[in-house]
C-alpha cells in the first residue's frame, strides 16, 4: 500500500505552505491530523499534519515509537517507507482514520496515557 495518496500529500503540503510563514511564532496553526500511519507489528504510530514545502521528504506531527513517550516533531517519509516492524511488516496507513481534534489535543491525550489513542 502506498503510504500517502496524492490527495493526502496535497493536503499535507497545503498545510505546510500555510504554516511556513508562521513557523516559530505564536501564530502557528494547530492543524487537525490529515493521516495516521502505524506499524502493525511494532506499536509505533504517527499522526501527520503537514509536509515541509521546502523539503517534501519531511513531515510534521505526533510521533509515537511505542516506547511510552510520544512527542511532536518531524519525520522523514523516506525513512517511514523503509521501516519494518518485528515481523518485517511495513508501515501502513489507517484508511479509516479521520482527525477529530487539533494535534495538540492528541498530544495532550498521548502524554497522559503514554501512547497515541485514536
Amino acid at each position: 500500500m502506498q503510504l500517502l495518496t496524492q490527495d493526502l500529500r496535497n493536503k499535507l503540503l497545503a498545510n505546510g505552505r500555510q504554516q511556513l510563514p508562521l513557523r516559530g511564532t505564536d501564530g502557528e496553526i494547530d492543524f487537525v491530523p490529515v493521516v495516521k500511519l502505524f506499524t502493525p507489528d511494532a506499536g509505533a504510530t504517527w499522526l501527520l499534519t503537514e509536509i515541509d514545502p521546502e523539503d517534501p521528504d519531511i513531515a510534521f506531527g505526533l510521533c509515537d515509537l511505542g516506547l511510552g513517550c510520544p512527542e511532536i516533531g518531524s519525520v522523514s517519509l523516506t525513512e517511514l517507507a523503509s521501516l519494518r516492524g518485528r515481523l518485517g511488516l511495513p508501515v501502513e496507513r489507517d484508511r479509516h482514520f479521520r482527525g477529530t481534534k487539533p494535534l495538540s489535543a492528541y498530544a495532550s491525550d498521548a502524554l497522559r496515557v503514554g501512547r497515541i489513542c485514536g
